[in-house]
Order: C-alpha cells, then structure tokens, then sequence
C-alpha cells in the first residue's frame, strides 16, 4: 500500500476566463481505493479528464507519473494502453447498437479480422454478472434506463486491462442495494491490487470504501484525509468542501397541506417495444396541495416509467387509466395537454431530456411558455432577458450571465435551469425524477429549499429518489414501487429506511 501507483504534480487548467486547476497535486498508492471529493465545479473532472488525456498534454501545465514513469497522453486510448480506465459521468454508448456491442467497441472479440460473436456474448454475460446486471448481452441500450446504462459502463471498463479505475459519480443513477454492489466490486478490485479513484457525492459511500480522501474547492486541493489515521465523519468532510459547516441536510419546512389537486386511477402501461411486457399496473397515486409525495424503489421498479407516462404519455403504449385535477377527469394524452393542465416533470437525464445544452440559459428557461415572452408571436427579447433574470436571483443559479451556454455549468446550477425551465410554464404539479442525482451536498441543500418553497406555494410535489435518506428527508407521504405496482403507502412520519426496504424486498404488499 505505501508504493505510489500515481502522481500528478501542480496541475494547472484553464478555460477562457476560468482557472479550473490552480496547481493541483495529487497522488494514488497501489491498491488503494482513492475518493476524489468536492463541490460542483470544485475541478474533479477536469482534473480526471486531464489524468486521462480528455484534455491532451499540453493544454495543461504540470506533470503526470504512473507507475514510475512520466506520462504525456494525447487522447484517452493513450491512457488506457497504460491500464488508465475512466469512466465519465455522462454515458458514453450508442443507443442503438446492443449490450455485448457496445462493451467491445473499439476492443472487439475477434479472430482473422472477423468479429468472434460466440466468444463476445460469453465475455458480455460475465462481464454483466460482475456488476450484477441480468440482462440479456443482445439488450439494445436504447431500451434500458439510465440506471442500467451506468452498470454497462461500468461493465465496459472492466473489459480492459485495467491497472488505476476512474469513476465519475458511478452510483449517480442506482439505488442503494446496486450501489453496494458496486462498492463491493471495487472492494474485490483492491483485493487483487488494483487501484480506484473513486469521484462520488455520496459522501456515506465515501467514507464506507475510501483509504484516502483528497478534498478539491474552487480548482485548489484542501487537503488530503487517512482514513486510516485520520477521524474522518461525514460532518468534516463537508466542512472541507464547502468552507462551513453544514448543520442540517435537509432544511425545516412548516408543513400546510390541502386539498386533493391531482390523482391517477388504475393507471396501466405497457412497455414501448416489448408491447406484451407491462411496466405499471393498476396503479393509484395522489398528491394534494402543499405535499411532497415520495416514489420509493429499487432501479427498474417502474417508477421512471409511470413518471413519463403521466407526462403526457411521453413513455409506453396502449397506456390506460384516468387522471383528475382537483376531482375533475382531465386529458394528460399529449405533453401539450399535460403542461396545459398544469403539469411539469424534470427529467431524471437533465443533459440528454431536461436541457438544450449548446443552448444559452435564457432560451432553455424560456422554452416551455415562450408565448408569455411573446409579443404577435415574437419573442421580445427584453422581456425574455428580465424573466430569465429574475428566475437566475430567485433559484441562485451561480453563471457568468444569462447568455452562457447551460454546457459549461456546474451539475447543480444545470438542475436550476431545469427547474427554473418548468416553474415558468406554471405548474401546479410538479414530478421531480432524481433531481439531486449527480450534485454535490451543498447544492442539495439548495433544491431541497426549493423543493420546500414551492411546497409553501401550494404547488404539490411528486418526488423521486433512489435515495432513501433524501426520500425521508425531504417527504411527507411515501409511495413504495416493486415491479410497476404501488405496494405500499406511509406517511413519512411511520417511515424508516428500514420500513421501507422491507416493502422493496419482500412480497407483502399494501393497498
């Protein structure tokens, strides 16, 4: 454990107008599971996306050693040659192409020139038991969740040779039961001496699995914690993040709930492209004025898909049921319907669904309701600049200027955007799916006081988490999911993470 597999020396990387590494040093033993820790835009990625040769040598200043010898990549097939495998936060696979193509492509199974397709399908179903995936190797990636996507990722890695294992937010998308197969898969990874710099907001991971913390703010290394020597708690870890401590995970919120405002009945839905396969049953849910309702469940519960097809049945077929609006049977067939009954939902994938990232922050906010910046079907252009305006003051999107591209914000200021997006086109109801997934503790902090204060404002809340604490936490009435049916109901007070995974994992069912 004392040899040191890696090293980067005063690592410095700038992009026009923002210094995102100021002369980072930062070292991993061999065997050693390193956490990479930090606030959005704290410098994480970038400095992964330079160790990997994302960012060629030479757009950086600074030095890079591993095992022993200098390093000057100039892409990333450089860096996996050397057994440097990273895995990015935003997925990297082609939709239409199939599970066993995508974990070969670029490192095909082959021989005499022709691909080997027996030998590839046999390395696929390993490949997929190691990080606990059962899913057919002929699976087209389009047809999976983002959850699954993540675990083929991971799956693609493990396919190369690998030596040091980069992992941007790899439990991001997965529940708590996948996660710790995860986490147990990178304990077994250890155990055979390979390396792990393990990049993760959730700090209880963090603390489960690390040797080493190393804990970046503002492009600057704070400090590097022994887990080992060290009395490391979630609290301190925190401080060194942010600058403060955080005293409270989820803010206080004076609860005030009325009446009934939206309901689904018998809600039935049918998969897109296996149209024998039914991914919700039966279901009834509600949410009342004021309320934060939690949907609770393991990844492929359903919960997702019952999500997208309330909105506007933009997921699934022969989608049956009926939806009310304040007792009133309203039509929710369409997107447009739904936003005109005054439904929104903030996707889970905010990069590929929730936003047009090349695009500049005041066109996304403004899309969904341009007619109310719009003058004889124009936009008028000061009155979209002063709405915009006052969404970035009201939700504390930290940006340059309303004119930067949404691509070069941080996780969390891309998930105000999105909400600032919806809360324009004046929902009444509002279905949260993951929206703290991949950002850091501090910007939690901050949609979850969103999240109260639209609750305040009689709006009701349909959140959805594979985060049970954030479920807890943050909820007054839980909805637990197995296999697209509703098989309990609580209300937060009665829950515990216990109680809950109890209904997750068994047959007992609640109606």
């Amino acid at each position: 454990m004392s040899d040191v597999i890696l090293e980067m020396r005063n690592i410095t990387k700038t992009f026009p107008g923002v210094k995102a590494l100021d002369n980072v040093s930062f070292s991993v033993r061999q065997g050693e599971i390193h956490a990479l820790v930090g606030e959005n835009g704290a410098g994480k990625s970038t400095l992964m996306k330079v160790l990997s040769g994302v960012y060629p040598h030479g757009s950086y200043s600074g030095d890079i050693y591993f095992q022993g010898q200098e390093c000057r990549f100039r892409d990333i097939t450089e860096s996996e040659e050397v057994g440097l495998v990273i895995i990015h936060q935003e997925l990297a696979l082609i939709p239409f192409l199939s599970i066993a193509e995508n974990l070969f492509l670029g490192n095909e199974r082959a021989k005499n020139g022709i691909i080997d397709w027996n030998e590839s399908i046999s390395k696929t179903k390993e490949l997929l038991d190691r990080v606990g995936l059962h899913e057919s190797p002929n699976t087209l990636i389009t047809s999976m969740g983002v959850g699954k996507q993540q675990l083929v990722e991971i799956a693609k890695a493990l396919a190369k040779k690998v030596k040091l294992l980069i992992l941007d937010e790899p439990t991001a998308s997965l529940n708590e039961s996948d996660s710790e197969k995860l986490l147990q898969l990178l304990l077994q990874f250890k155990e055979h001496g390979i390396s792990s710099i393990l990049i993760s907001h959730k700090l209880s991971e963090v603390s489960k699995v690390a040797d080493s913390i190393t804990i970046l703010r503002d492009g600057a290394t704070i400090e590097t914690l022994d887990c080992q020597k060290d009395n490391i708690t979630e609290d301190r870890i925190i401080r060194g993040m942010v600058g403060r401590d955080l005293t409270h995970r989820f803010p206080p919120r004076d609860t005030k709930i009325g009446e009934t405002i939206f309901e689904v009945r018998d809600w039935n839905v049918y998969h897109p492209l296996h149209e024998d396969r039914k991914v919700s049953t039966n279901v009834n849910i509600s949410v009342r004025k004021g309320e934060v309702v939690g949907i609770a469940g393991l990844m492929g519960a359903g919960r997702t898909e019952l999500a997208m097809s309330i909105f506007g049945h933009a997921y699934g077929t022969r989608i049956s049921g009926t939806a009310y609006k304040h007792g009133e049977e309203v039509d929710i067939s369409t997107i447009d319907k739904a936003i005109a009954n005054g439904i929104a939902y903030a996707t889970e994938d905010r990069k590929a669904y929730g936003l047009i990232l090349i695009e500049e922050i005041k066109n996304n906010i403004t899309l969904t309701n341009l007619k109310e910046i719009s003058d004889g079907g124009i936009v008028n252009e000061p009155k979209e600049m002063t709405v915009t305006s006052e969404y970035r003051d009201k939700l504390n999107i930290k940006c340059s200027s309303i004119l930067q591209l949404a691509v070069n914000l941080s996780g969390g200021n891309q998930q105000k955007v999105v909400l600032s997006k919806w809360l324009f086109a004046g929902p009444e109801i509002l279905i949260l799916d993951e929206p703290t997934r991949g950002i850091d503790v501090g910007a939690k902090y901050e949609i979850y006081t969103i999240i109260n204060r639209l609750a305040s404002e009689g709006k009701g809340i349909i959140l959805i988490s594979s985060e049970l604490p954030e479920i807890l936490g943050v909820c007054d009435r839980i909805y637990i999911m197995r296999e697209g049916r509703i098989v309990g109901e609580l209300p937060a007070s009665e829950a515990s993470q216990e109680i809950v995974m109890k209904y997750i994992m068994t047959q007992q069912e609640v109606v």
